[in-house]
């Protein structure tokens, strides 16, 4: 491993202790105890190599939330037609990362007086502001299916011929995500629990207050065709029952995490951190990944669990970090 952490918990000379080629169990971390998918002797096997590689870890109170996100599956068609009329948007070539003049992180984008300003929000987007320039990848049935398949990132697309297009991730536009479910709580509209199921049947029940509910998510995800499984932020594909979203400011991206305790049995075992969301922010909130289809759907759109949380950090990093806490004291 040579990419930085950017956790701080960690050195990229941690991780390659570890997942040098020689090491027994090297690159198994991705332990899949969840699935029932291997026996006693190699669970056993998996379970002692992590227990001499690797301590536990709590990062601040350990206090999780966990969540769920899955590969959702939604109508659409290659080009525009009667049916087809939602525009799913590649990244826009005049969205950037950072000032171009000043070097500042931040995305946005150079107006026609030279400014650095907020890229297009998502009412802007939809009322036509990124229309006519040729960056439309696909169509979609369903503004209510597009806007749920941005929050998960990646999905299939189900052409009239049977074809499926599966796209992913390929930028944001900047924005701050607000999680709508929370607004209908607050205001309301929906009695816990709440899930994706049922934010979608209001919004389709209440099309004109549903679609200036979910444009108050300022945020809106770009998308790219993809040849093979959506993939992480690690680069890698994501695995159901295995892969959880974190943020890499607080959890080292590949570290293992223990889920304990939680309300929703399901979420309890080990997970490996390989990717990240834009919901997903502070040090033990946690987006668990499973897989696609209707049971998939259902398991993530009703994920809504608190428990404790661990990491497994590789052996000496700990010691490094209470050196240095204490040398800052």
């Amino acid at each position: 491993m040579t990419r930085e952490d950017g956790s701080g918990l960690t050195r990229p000379e941690d991780w390659r202790a570890v997942c040098r080629p020689d090491r027994s169990n090297s690159g198994e971390i991705e332990v899949r105890i969840h699935e029932g998918g291997i026996d006693e002797q190699d669970a056993a096997r998996h379970l002692d190599f992590l227990r001499r590689n690797f301590e536990l870890v709590q990062v601040g109170d350990g206090a999780a939330f966990a969540t769920g996100y899955y590969e959702p599956e939604i109508r659409g068609c290659r080009t525009r037609q009667p049916g087809c009329e939602v525009p799913i948007y590649r990244r826009p070539p005049d969205l950037l990362d950072a000032n171009p003049q000043t070097g500042a992180r931040g995305r946005g984008r150079v107006d026609e007086q030279g400014n650095y300003v907020l890229y297009y929000d998502r009412g802007a987007i939809e009322e036509g502001a990124l229309a006519g320039r040729g960056l439309e990848l696909a169509w979609a049935a369903d503004p209510v299916d597009l806007f749920f398949l941005q929050i998960q990132g990646s999905g299939r697309v189900r052409m009239p011929d049977g074809s499926v297009m599966r796209i992913g991730y390929a930028g944001q536009n900047g924005r701050e995500y607000t999680a709508i479910g929370r607004l209908m709580r607050d205001r309301g509209l929906l009695q816990p629990p709440i899930s994706m199921q049922r934010i979608a049947e209001w919004i389709h029940a209440n099309p004109d207050a549903g679609r200036a509910l979910m444009r108050e998510n300022l945020s809106y995800v770009f998308f790219q065709e993809l040849n093979g499984p959506p993939l992480g932020a690690l680069g890698r594909p994501v695995t159901p029952h295995v892969t959880v979203a974190a943020d890499p400011h607080f959890v080292p991206l590949g570290a293992p995490v223990l889920l304990m305790g939680m309300d929703n049995p399901a979420a309890n075992g080990l997970w490996v951190a390989q990717d990240t969301g834009g919901a997903i922010r502070g040090p033990n909130r946690f987006d668990t990944f499973w897989g696609a289809g209707e049971q998939a759907a259902a398991t993530a759109g009703a994920m809504q669990s608190h428990g404790r949380a661990f990491l497994l950090l590789p052996r000496g990093a700990l010691q490094r970090i209470r050196a240095r806490a204490q040398a800052q004291r």
